[in-house]
């Protein structure tokens, strides 16, 4: 067993010594002079922008699963492939077009055609494979374009103003529904872009890919969570609006619609879809206890 594991070892080191590293490290530096600006500014967005704060997290977690995975990858066998030089020509070209066209979600996914590229022309193709889901999940930490977020708003909007038109009186508060807001006696609510549930819901599917990736080894039990967090967040978010709709009525104090009110209410009910993804997990397991399906 020892000499087994000494010459793998020495197999995985040979492998290893064959790749350039100074070539890798030359091309690296290149593209953090590039980029720079870029990735700049798109850590400036995650730290102001609370759509967006998940980014930070996208990451980590990436550098997180190469270090899980590192003895299955370190013994896959380097191909390098002239491709590669394709791919990262394609890159350079999205970012060109992204910044002459001031757009900056190409100029900022452009990057990741060009970390395929380099670990393409340095590693080849099978090592791309390994690590296709750790770069996948980078796509997470790129704000979606603006125009594609107006279109997955408003329709939270409505959907999460009608759905409170519908719940307020059952719990007796009669209401008048306009669009995205809400006329209750003597208030009006509206169910601003904010309040839409975009938030809670890029983060909630960025740590439901997470924790599905570490607590259960099962793919379609990570696909259940990852799709569940759709429907979770979108109902939460309703609630949330209702039960601050229930606030301002009976209370007539405006001020729980708004403010650090409005705020402590957004985390509050974050940490229920928390819960709710908790619970989904527990179903799961109770429903299929013995299924070996693992990760591929």
């Amino acid at each position: 067993m020892a000499q087994t594991e000494a010459s793998t070892a020495h197999r995985v080191s040979v492998r290893m010594a064959s790749v350039p590293f100074w070539q890798l490290g030359v091309l690296g530096a290149l593209t953090l002079v590039v980029y720079g600006p870029t990735l700049g500014h798109l850590v400036g967005q995650w730290w102001h922008d609370p759509d967006f704060s998940h980014g930070f997290f996208v990451p980590l977690f990436s550098a997180f699963f190469i270090w899980q995975e590192r003895d299955r990858l370190v013994r896959l066998t380097p191909k390098p492939a002239w491709s590669g030089l394709a791919v990262i020509a394609l890159g350079l070209i999205v970012f060109m077009l992204g910044q002459l066209g001031a757009e900056l979600f190409l100029a900022r996914s452009s990057l990741l055609l060009v970390l395929a590229g380099t670990v393409i022309l340095f590693f080849g193709w099978n090592v791309f494979r390994g690590l296709f889901f750790p770069w996948a999940f980078l796509l997470l930490m790129i704000p979606i374009p603006a125009i594609l977020f107006g279109q997955i708003t408003f329709p939270l909007q409505l959907l999460a103003s009608r759905v409170a038109a519908n719940g307020l009186p059952l719990f007796g508060v009669p209401c008048l529904r306009l669009g995205n807001v809400i006329q209750v006696p003597g208030q009006t609510l509206e169910v601003a872009e904010a309040c839409s549930g975009i938030r809670s819901l890029m983060s909630l599917i960025t740590l439901a890919i997470i924790y599905g990736y570490l607590v259960d080894k099962r793919v379609w039990v990570r696909w259940v969570l990852a799709l569940a967090s759709v429907p979770i967040a979108v109902i939460v978010n309703s609630m949330r609006i209702i039960g601050t709709g229930l606030l301002v009525y009976y209370t007539r104090d405006p001020s729980w619609g708004e403010g650090s009110f409005h705020a402590l209410w957004g985390l509050s009910t974050f940490v229920v879809s928390l819960l709710l993804l908790f619970s989904t997990h527990k179903l799961t397991r109770w429903a299929r206890p013995e299924d070996g399906e693992s990760d591929a």
